[in-house]
């Protein structure tokens, strides 16, 4: 393994009713207003926004509404919550949704304290922050595990690019599987197969020979795969959402990540796909994986083998790649981009932008030629 330095930033409160603990052992530490970032409003139908709140002025805390963070969020949504945190003098940040309202509030607490813009500061010096305003995540809809780490997933319309802006870290994350029972069956699943990406896009990365991290990524995918199919029988099934809860966390907590590269080719091209298509994340990935997978199979056979009889049961590298596929129906995901929802029409011209946009990672089994990525978009059409 390589040389790496391991910190967990985040303070993780799970199970059933862990919000007031949390609520009580965090929030005295921290000032007076709080700005509260959700999304479309589905936190309050089913409850969780007002649960929240209360426990909010329970701790004698001056409230901020902060609302429509969307899917996909916006370099503009950032710099929209960044104003407000200044104007407001917010001291905390309470992010409660899924990974795009937690990625969405992580990049707007660095982006509040700075005086330049970030995207230039990171992209354009290589610069990244070390301070921000406090953030806390309370995930209604797991998958992303963006409550484990600082990084940001963002759109940033006017360049048409999307990908990874380093903010700051929760303190505490707020992991209570009832937060999650009323997320549509598709978005469960669609979260769950991102969970089953991270840990695969890790497992695939360069490491050396039986290293744990290989180990611990595979056992997050098998369980990620049992769980997924006790869902397709009782999508209201509660322990399997904790189950996947966890799973989720596990896959971007940086433990897997550890003295290795992440091979997250397939992750950065559904990010430009994203960009320009706006489709949804876990399903964009369902698309690609098995496409990209067979592409490379014969660059790690050992890997693959081993990720085919571990996990799917399968004999060999390609009938493994090949029941990742028939799991990802099974599921009912998509296996097209035809079958995405999408802003636009998903056309050859737009995939050619996509694959000359889109990161190129040097961290998988072989380096890809964007040729070849338009070649994997063009099969998964």
């Amino acid at each position: 393994m390589n040389r790496f330095t391991f910190s967990y930033p985040t303070k993780v409160y799970f199970g059933e009713g862990s919000a007031a603990q949390a609520f009580r052992t965090e929030l005295r530490k921290k000032g007076k207003t709080v700005l509260l970032a959700y999304g479309g409003g589905s936190v309050k139908k089913n409850g969780v926004y007002d649960e929240v709140k209360a426990l909010l002025k329970q701790a004698d805390k001056t409230i901020i509404d902060f609302s429509g963070i969307m899917p996909n969020p916006t370099y503009a949504k950032v710099q929209e919550g960044a104003a407000i945190a200044r104007e407001q003098h917010v001291d905390f940040i309470l992010a409660v949704g899924g990974g795009s309202v937690i990625d969405c509030c992580k990049v707007i607490s660095a982006q509040a304290l700075l005086d330049e813009d970030i995207w230039e500061m990171e992209y354009g010096k290589g610069q990244f922050p070390n301070a921000g305003i406090p953030v806390g995540a309370v995930v209604t809809a797991s998958g992303t595990g963006a409550e484990m780490n600082a990084g940001g997933v963002i759109t940033h319309e006017e360049k048409k690019w999307k990908g990874g802006i380093f903010g700051i870290a929760p303190v505490f994350a707020v992991l209570d599987p009832a937060y999650t029972m009323s997320v549509p069956p598709m978005q469960v699943l669609s979260g769950a197969f991102d969970t089953l990406s991270h840990a695969m896009e890790t497992y695939f990365g360069n490491s050396d020979q039986d290293n744990v991290s290989d180990d611990v990524a595979l056992a997050v995918m098998r369980n990620t795969v049992v769980n997924m199919r006790r869902l397709l029988k009782n999508i209201n099934d509660r322990q399997v959402r904790s189950n996947l809860m966890w799973d989720s966390a596990m896959a971007e907590n940086g433990i897997l990540k550890c003295g290795r590269l992440t091979d997250s080719q397939t992750h950065q091209i559904e990010h430009q796909l994203g960009a320009y298509t706006d489709c949804d994340h876990g399903q964009g990935l369902a698309v690609i994986h098995p496409v990209y997978y067979r592409h490379i199979v014969k660059d790690a056979p050992e890997k693959f083998a081993r990720l085919a009889k571990d996990v799917f049961g399968q004999d060999t590298a390609e009938a493994g790649v090949a029941a990742l596929e028939s799991f990802i129906k099974e599921c009912g995901l998509p296996t097209k981009l035809s079958r995405l929802k999408s802003t636009v029409e998903i056309t050859p011209e737009v995939l050619r932008q996509v694959a000359d946009t889109c990161n190129i990672i040097k961290a998988g089994p072989r380096e890809l030629s964007r040729d070849e990525i338009y070649e994997i978009l063009m099969e998964c059409l």
